[in-house]
């Protein structure tokens, strides 16, 4: 297995596809997804733009569909949710399919979305993407991170670090080994910098702060959680997520 990690959908290579894709949007948009499901969540279908995601939800009745948006971290007008996970309640997605666009999580799904396997990534339910590569054994990986409007974010490298850093421990192969770029090294080092404080680190990272203007104190905690959810969102087609 060579694992590659990419800060930012841009940065990725426009000329070749990898055997498995990861989308890791920590803040908050693959927390949010990994929740929905966890909670029951028929299905979750990402989106990048606002006008798409209405069209194709008024498709579905309204008692099976949930809209959430969010830009900028604060929610859509006209929209049931945001982008917390913490709103998303068994009694709130229980059967209902999520219809979501966010300002940066979407736009990694839908880069890699033709991938033969596309899945997401949070620190929450990183044991599950971890049991999953390690089950599967694809031959090229990459994780890519959703960034900040196309800028690096600490939140989606150190959970690159938690999964490569895993990956390690599990399995008879070095970091070297791994690394199929320089940023698998990087993101190791950064996890191991602040694997017991990953809270503290959100509190330092740009978008982390961001969320604490909006009084989002409650989704860093949540989303700083390491493995307390068991579920691997994966996409079933383009843009459709469930949970296997």
């Amino acid at each position: 297995m060579k694992l590659f990690i990419y800060h930012t959908p841009e940065l990725t290579p426009s000329d070749t596809t990898p055997d498995c894709a990861i989308a890791v949007d920590v803040l908050r948009a693959t927390s949010t997804i990994a929740t929905v499901l966890a909670s029951g969540g028929e299905a979750v279908q990402a989106f990048s733009d606002l006008d798409q995601l209405i069209a194709v939800s008024e498709k579905w009745p309204p008692e099976k569909r949930l809209r959430a948006g969010e830009r900028g971290g604060a929610k859509v007008a006209g929209f049931e949710l945001g982008n917390s996970p913490l709103d998303c309640t068994r009694e709130v997605v229980q059967g209902r399919r999520l219809f979501i666009s966010t300002t940066n999580g979407t736009r990694a799904l839908q880069k890699i979305q033709h991938s033969p396997s596309v899945i997401t990534a949070a620190l929450i339910n990183r044991g599950a993407v971890v049991r999953y590569l390690l089950d599967k054994q694809p031959e090229t990986v990459w994780i890519v991170g959703s960034g900040w409007e196309g800028s690096f974010s600490l939140e989606d490298t150190v959970c690159a670090g938690a999964i490569a850093h895993s990956l390690v421990e599990n399995c008879p192969i070095s970091p070297v080994e791994l690394a199929g770029n320089d940023e698998v090294i990087g993101a190791i080092a950064l996890y191991s910098q602040w694997q017991n404080d990953l809270l503290g680190l959100f509190h330092q990272a740009s978008h982390g702060q961001r969320l604490l203007r909006l009084k989002s104190q409650e989704d860093l905690k949540y989303c700083a959680q390491v493995d307390i959810l068991d579920v691997l969102p994966i996409q079933q087609e383009p843009g459709v997520l469930k949970s296997q």
